[in-house]
């Protein structure tokens, strides 16, 4: 094995000059270094340079951790081999490399321009030097000396020749691909290249590396573990890549399990080392961290393709384990691997080693928490905010390690010139050996005070997130633009060029949110709705649309010669106001950019441009005519009109109860002449009342049978609204399961954003959890009251009059004046009770019988009043907020009509009344 024991050394009075084995490694790993800092300063200017995600994908994976894999790959083989490298074999790794990074940048050049063919050329560069490189390690293994690690060089063979073939799933993707291909070309692509080639390579690496990082000697299942984890990781890709191409999602699954067997059978003698020695520098810890997202993504892979009900839903949840995959996993591994081994290229004697090795663990712990905290952050539901603040922090704690690596090249510069260093420098180390750079672990108060810091940089992310939620900044509405006036508005002179852009729908966010393009460049942008759950589009003024688009799908929008400022925005209610809008700025313009030299604004017809004939588009909108201009609440509905059944549904002995609700898109009338399209569960708005009692438990199957995403929270249980009241696309379920602990009547609602919107157009409902002992009454009745912000006629809810916050209609049971219409029926003597809930989503209630007084009183929980207390007094209304609650009891001493109403005496104007009918 190859020796590391320090050489002779140089005259004192002369700087030491680096050895031949150091500097090939330092120009080796150049192109490293290059491509990250390409990753950072891409990721710093990329809102406006309108790259895609997958650009940053494949700088970081393509073009650095390729280029750090064909280095220390080709390095480790030679120690495991016991195999010296002459200079034949140099130049040919200079030549791979050189072929490597052309190849990448001919990739990335392909897929900004959009170009096809480059990109197809720069992927059978990339595949053709690594199949090079793996050729020219299987043929080192002839003749070689073999020691018991010696099968791990079959790890970075296999990988070698993995790459091509996923290269080629990448060209088919930038092909382009059908929906439900797409999803399957992702993963067969994602499983190839990076749990087979980066996979692969760290698998061989880490087994003898790890023991080699800590310090400590390697485990002796070590060795007898790696024939068996290149055999599962090997088949399970196959099985896996298979399933995917097969259209097979459970042999797909299946794969991905197997190779998760085989990723344990090297992690077991790896937790062996840990225990012995626990991880405690950046390097080792990165290592872990890398490690553990990985695994975590392998998981999470395995459970979407059981539990995804097609591809094509499947396409978009795939696109969210980009950023642990390649964040948390591949560049994790990079930076913690170079954090180890840059010392010991640099060399400078021990004392060298170890000043090297110490400036790149500066601030280790912090780094190590701010990172995968503010991943964890991101990959979790928030806000766009928190995602955008979460991905900045993290983005920080990598470009530290560049600029640790800038200060510590210059401080071992430093040390030559000023012929501090005596000792040539080491070769590399040979993994399998407790030997490297000697670091000393962060301990006591200085551990306690990195880890403060990093918890500190994520407590402000979450706090600046919270103080500046862009959905909270942009809710008026855009107006309408120059639709006469086309793309091109006036005296634009077309150049003949394209520019086509990518743009993401996701998280209430166009990205990127403003395009600047030449002014007549023709225009085109390919719009993919990445959003895990949610429906989007995208309209211009100019009248192009691109239809509704499922999770996971994407359209082609041709804008045409650009020579004006255009608006674009999603068309779904209320997305507009959360801040989903898209502005494209022609660029080189006589003027002042906003319209072409000479052009006019379009005459005035007093035509609603915000529709442009798209049928949906322009919901949310507060011009045009609205249902509101037809409200006549002195008109009597049509002949046979009957109220909503207000009884309370009765209740039985069961303790679990299953409920079914469907969210279905209906057009019904909310008031004499005026009718809406409503988002309804169960088929009516309100919803079915549900009714239990204290300790009954709920499981509540939710079916999204709409056509964009809904979701469902009960205020009736407890428990962590993560995944149970996670919004769901078209066409999937949802089980919701709750224990009733406390008594009152609770809200249910829609709380998929915006959430006033969902609630505002019929997405809530009653449940009755009755307190124990509840005296038996002669009829209970349930009253949701709500409110109507109207759109058009037979449309959906006006989201900028949601904003006012005062309505068109206020109703009890989703129809305005329903019950003076059709009263409900009792007699003299009866006692009744009135379970009320104020819907909202804007306005509570006071509720008041005309001619009747309350001796019992249940609000939010708790009685305020109860029969008998006559001598002290009555109640008159019960008083109610928004999402409260309770229940009154009244007699009825003699026969007559008595009105009930919302004593906000302007609600019940606006529909907010109804009557009791009173016989003897």
């Amino acid at each position: 094995m190859t020796s590391l024991s320090p050489r002779p050394t140089q005259p004192s009075g002369a700087p030491r000059p680096l050895s031949a084995r150091s500097s090939w490694h330092l120009a080796a790993n150049a192109p490293v270094v290059v491509w990250l800092l390409a990753t950072f300063g891409v990721s710093l200017v990329h809102r406006e340079v309108a790259v895609s995600a997958w650009l940053l994908v494949h700088l970081t994976l393509l073009g650095a951790v390729t280029n750090a894999i064909l280095v220390w790959s080709a390095h480790f083989a030679d120690a495991l081999l016991r195999r010296r490298t002459d200079g034949r074999a140099r130049r040919g790794q200079a030549v791979r490399l050189v072929v490597l990074n052309v190849g990448v940048l001919t990739t990335v050049v392909g897929m900004v321009t959009s170009r096809w063919p480059v990109t197809l050329a720069g992927a059978a560069v990339v595949g053709l030097a690594v199949a090079w490189h793996g050729a020219a390690l299987a043929r080192s293994t002839r003749g070689a000396l073999t020691g018991p690690l010696a099968v791990c060089v079959r790890f970075y063979v296999a990988a070698a020749w993995l790459l091509p073939f996923g290269a080629a799933a990448g060209v088919l993707l930038a092909r382009g691909a059908g929906p439900g291909w797409h999803a399957r070309l992702v993963l067969a692509h994602t499983g190839l290249n990076v749990l087979g080639f980066v996979g692969l390579t760290v698998l061989g690496t880490l087994v003898t590396l790890w023991p080699t990082m800590l310090r400590t000697t390697m485990d002796p299942r070590a060795v007898r573990a790696v024939t068996p984890t290149l055999a599962w990781t090997l088949g399970g890709l196959g099985i896996g890549v298979v399933g995917a191409l097969t259209g097979v999602r459970l042999l797909a699954a299946a794969g991905v399990v197997a190779y998760v067997v085989g990723v344990f059978c090297a992690l077991v003698p790896m937790a062996g080392a840990a225990r012995r020695r626990p991880p405690a520098s950046f390097a080792t810890l990165s290592a872990a961290s890398a490690v553990v997202w990985w695994l975590g993504t392998l998981v999470t892979v395995v459970v979407l393709l059981v539990v995804t009900p097609s591809w094509t839903a499947l396409e978009a949840r795939l696109g969210a384990l980009t950023v642990p995959l390649v964040g948390g996993f591949a560049a994790q591994v990079l930076l913690g691997a170079l954090t180890y081994l840059v010392p010991v290229v640099l060399g400078g004697g021990p004392a060298g080693v170890r000043t090297t090795a110490a400036r790149l663990e500066r601030g280790a712990l912090t780094r190590i928490v701010v990172a995968n905290g503010a991943l964890l952050v991101f990959v979790l539901p928030g806000s766009s905010a928190l995602r955008a603040l979460s991905s900045i922090a993290a983005l920080g704690a990598g470009v530290s390690f560049l600029v640790l690596l800038a200060l510590a090249l210059w401080d071992h510069r430093r040390a030559r010139l000023g012929r501090m260093a005596t000792v040539e420098a080491p070769e590399p180390p040979v993994p399998g050996t407790p030997q490297g750079p000697q670091v000393e672990a962060v301990r006591g108060p200085a551990r306690a005070t990195q880890l403060a810091a990093g918890v500190a940089v994520l407590a402000l992310v979450v706090a600046g997130a919270a103080a500046l939620d862009p959905s909270g900044l942009r809710l008026a509405a855009m107006p309408g633009g120059d639709v006469a006036g086309g793309a091109a508005g006036a005296a634009v002179t077309p150049t003949g060029r394209t520019t086509t852009v990518e743009v993401e729908a996701r998280d209430m966010r166009f990205t990127p949110s403003r395009i600047e393009v030449p002014a007549g460049d023709r225009l085109v942008l390919v719009v993919r709705n990445t959003d895990p759950t949610t429906v989007h589009d995208l309209a211009l003024d100019t009248g192009a649309f691109t239809g509704r688009l499922a999770v996971g799908a994407s359209a082609t929008l041709d804008v045409g010669v650009v020579g004006r400022a255009i608006e674009g925005w999603c068309t779904i209610v209320g997305h507009r106001q959360s801040g989903m809008t898209l502005d494209i700025v022609p660029t080189g313009l006589a003027a002042s950019g906003d319209a072409a030299p000479g052009a006019t604004d379009a005459p005035s017809d007093g035509t609603d441009h915000g529709d442009m004939g798209h049928g949906e588009m322009g919901h949310g909108s507060a011009t045009g005519p609205s249902a509101a201009d037809d409200i006549d609440l002195h008109q009597a509905p049509p002949a046979g009109f009957e109220a909503r059944d207000a009884s309370l549904p009765p209740l039985d002995d069961r303790t679990v109860r299953e409920v079914t609700l469907t969210v279905s898109e209906l057009t019904a009338d909310v008031a004499p002449g005026v009718s809406q399209k409503l988002w309804t569960f169960g088929g009516s708005a309100p919803g079915p009342t549900l009714h239990g009692r204290v300790g009954d438990t709920f499981v509540v199957t939710l079916v999204n049978d709409g056509t964009i995403g809904h979701s469902i929270d009960f205020h009736a249980g407890m428990l962590a609204p993560d995944q149970p009241m996670r919004t769901i696309a078209p066409g999937e379920t949802l089980t919701y399961r709750f224990t009733a602990t406390m008594s009152g009547i609770w809200m249910y609602h829609c709380s998929t954003m915006p959430m006033s919107a969902h609630i505002a157009n019929g997405m809530f409902g009653a449940v009755v959890i009755e307190p124990p002992d509840l005296p038996e009454v002669d009829a209970s009745y349930v009253l949701v009251q709500s409110e109507f912000y109207l759109g058009a006629q037979g449309g959906e809810v006006d989201v900028d009059k949601i904003a006012t916050q005062l309505p068109d209609l206020v109703a009890f049971n989703g129809y305005a004046h329903q019950y003076a219409y059709d009263p409900i029926e009792a007699r003299t003597g009866d006692r009744l009770r009135f379970w009320v809930l104020a819907a909202g989503p804007n306005v509570g209630t006071s509720f008041h019988v005309v001619g009747g007084q309350f001796d019992t009183v249940f609000h939010e929980g708790a009685y305020r009043l109860r029969p008998g207390n006559a001598a002290h007094g009555g109640s008159q209304a019960l008083g109610l907020s928004v999402a409260q609650g309770g229940f009154v009891e009244l007699v009825m001493p003699e026969a007559g009509t008595y009105p009930f109403v919302s004593h906000v005496m302007s609600d019940a104007e606006k529909g907010a009344t109804g009557k009791i009918h009173v016989t003897d």
